[in-house]
């Protein structure tokens, strides 16, 4: 049985080496603060908007808004097709709206302490100085594609006595003390099971070999693996993501904003570039105006902590037109909206009770 005292589960002070550059650098997490490099300032732009005839579109035709509707109604255990297959249409009134998006797409590094079994890798601590976080260089992915990556900090690594078996390889085992044997579960230790019935399980002895440890009293250390020895280095956490965020241009059909958030819309403008300025010019000046604020917001948010790649924003046209029809001699509504010919409706005139069996 291997008697080993306590041994911490983190590492204890010390335990990691001082690398210039790298000292904030912990252990599972974090390295603290990473500054990007500074970014450039772009050129000035004017009106960075083309020129278009109409920056709008007609509603749909009567013939899409009615397959819209037999397709919503179909969709509903409940409804009765026949609204949406007899009523007649009255009226088209379209409420289209526009929608802003920005995209800054982005980098991000932290750095952390890590550490593996040691089977033989490479040591290299010490050799030269560790580069910095910045100058790794590292294969970003297409712009606007999020991804994570990994690396080892080259010149960080060296080997370290395992901290949590203290270089034994192995612990004492929790479920049976370190002793090899526990108390025999069927006869709870006595040796016997009926009366002078010697107890076939344990032999009598009152005692069985502990199952996870095999009797051996001792496990393998999981921290590493039995190799008595760490590999410890810095690892480098790349992160590529894209922040986003969007302005809809208020409007007054009555439908309401959370139903457009997921559906999309035509796309009437689309500019990318490493920094963007505001789009300027644009009919609606609330557009050009959140398209400052935005901009002012990611620069505010992102250019201090993060390595910005590439700039987008986008205007899309979002289709909205709201029918109004008459079935049985009253006056119904409901909407059509997004390029997906979506559907929306305050109430339907024709529903029945379902029950499911």
């Amino acid at each position: 049985m291997i008697n080993a005292p306590a041994a911490p589960s983190a590492p204890p002070a010390g335990f990691y080496d001082t690398v210039p550059g790298y000292e904030g650098t912990l252990a599972g997490g974090g390295g603290g603060f990473l500054p990007p490099p500074m970014p450039s300032t772009p050129l000035p732009a004017a009106d960075n908007l083309p020129a278009q005839s109409s920056w709008n579109i007609t509603s749909i035709t009567e013939e899409a808004a009615r397959e819209a509707f037999m397709s919503y109604a179909s969709s509903k255990c409940c409804y009765s097709s026949a609204p949406a297959r007899e009523g007649v249409i009255t009226n088209l009134e379209p409420f289209n709206t526009y929608r802003y998006r920005l995209e800054t797409f982005a980098e991000t590094r932290s750095t952390e302490w890590s550490h593996e079994p040691y089977t033989g890798q490479p040591v290299d601590a010490f050799i030269q100085p560790a580069p910095a976080p910045w100058a790794i260089t590292a294969q970003a992915p297409a712009f606007f594609q999020e991804h994570t990556q990994s690396i080892k900090v080259p010149y960080t690594s060296s080997i370290k006595s395992c901290h949590t078996c203290l270089g034994m390889g192995r612990k004492p085992c929790k479920d049976c003390a370190g002793s090899g044997n526990k108390v025999c579960w069927v006869c709870n230790g006595s040796g016997f099971r009926h009366g002078t019935d010697r107890c076939t399980h344990c032999h009598g002895l009152g005692r069985e070999n502990c199952t996870w440890c095999h009797g051996q009293g001792s496990r393998e250390c999981q921290t590493c693996r039995g190799k008595r020895q760490l590999y410890v280095f810095i690892k480098l956490n790349i992160q590529w993501i894209t922040y986003k965020d969007s302005y809809m241009v208020e409007q007054l059909s009555g439908l309401k904003s959370e139903n457009l958030s997921h559906v999309s819309g035509r796309a009437m403008f689309t500019d990318s570039q490493y920094m963007l300025y505001p789009v300027m010019g644009f009919p609606d000046p609330s557009v050009s105006q959140a398209s400052e604020r935005l901009i002012q917001e990611h620069q505010s948010k992102y250019f201090q902590t993060s390595h910005i790649l590439q700039q987008r924003h986008t205007i899309e046209l979002v289709p909205i037109t709201r029918v109004n029809y008459a079935w049985k001699g009253k006056s119904h509504s409901y909407f059509v909206f997004g390029t997906e010919n979506i559907v929306y409706t305050d109430s339907y005139p024709a529903t029945c009770c379902c029950s499911v069996m």
